[in-house]
């Protein structure tokens, strides 16, 4: 629990994880905002699903966070200390991808429950219940991705060291790289069905129940994954802990 306490402060004393969290928070509670205000303009009538049209954002900032998290020990030379402390180098790794999960989570959970509580008072004619497992699903279920996505951010700093290339890395994969691969001629859509990001959205949309049966509009694109929800939580979480078991692996052969 030490190695946990130490990392816990070590992660806080920066302005890393206070702006991500800022970033991460108003990335999903400002478009569920507009949402709101603008739906009879839109003429679509705001759901659970586009409450949490932000998501996508808010994922960048978490991996951002968990990449940040160990290169910004690399930058200032303080991993050097922590691996004379901790030889083994796995213990305090581990740790300081557990303590930058449970802050993500914490964040996920914050983030949207507050854009849908915010969407609720602004529309409130509209149905916006979590009656639902679908609407439990997308909301609640933003804490376990993003407490993921952080983790695999973690292993991507790991991996790279340094901070504008792991940082270029986890903005450009999200925002670009996915998409990009649809355009590759015939195996495009094959290989885009199992991309992680793709695969992690099937759990939190499923087949659209809480957008009303619609894909798209205010709400984000559904998924072409074949798997279940429960089955793309698991693929996503299984690619999660290989970045950080790669990255974990590459620390421990090379100098810091």
């Amino acid at each position: 629990m030490h190695l946990v306490a130490s990392e816990r402060i070590k992660l806080f004393s920066i302005a890393t994880p206070w702006a991500c969290g800022v970033f991460a928070v108003a990335a999903l509670v400002v478009p569920a905002t507009v949402t709101a205000l603008t739906a009879g303009e839109s003429r679509l009538p705001p759901t659970v699903a586009s409450t949490q049209f932000g998501f996508q954002l808010g994922l960048v900032a978490v991996l951002v966070l968990g990449a940040l998290a160990v290169t910004s020990e690399y930058h200032t030379g303080t991993i050097h200390g922590t691996f004379q402390a901790v030889p083994g180098r796995t213990p305090v790794l581990a740790a300081k991808a557990a303590v930058v999960a449970a802050y993500a989570f914490l964040l996920g959970e914050v983030a949207a429950f507050t854009a849908w509580f915010v969407a609720r008072l602004l529309a409130p004619a509209a149905d916006l219940a979590l009656d639902s497992a679908a609407d439990w699903t997308i909301v609640a279920g933003t804490g376990p991705v993003f407490a993921l996505a952080a983790v695999a951010g973690a292993g991507v700093g790991l991996l790279v060291r340094y901070t504008a290339g792991a940082v270029a890395l986890v903005v450009a994969y999200p925002l670009m790289a996915e998409n990009v691969v649809q355009l590759i001629p015939r195996a495009g859509a094959a290989i885009h069905r199992w991309l992680p990001l793709n695969v992690v959205t099937k759990f939190l949309s499923g087949t659209g129940e809480a957008n009303g049966g619609r894909d798209g509009g205010n709400a984000a694109v559904l998924s072409d994954s074949p798997l279940s929800p429960g089955w793309a939580l698991a693929y996503f979480g299984a690619f999660a802990v290989l970045v950080l078991a790669a990255g974990i692996t590459t620390a421990r052969r090379r100098d810091a």
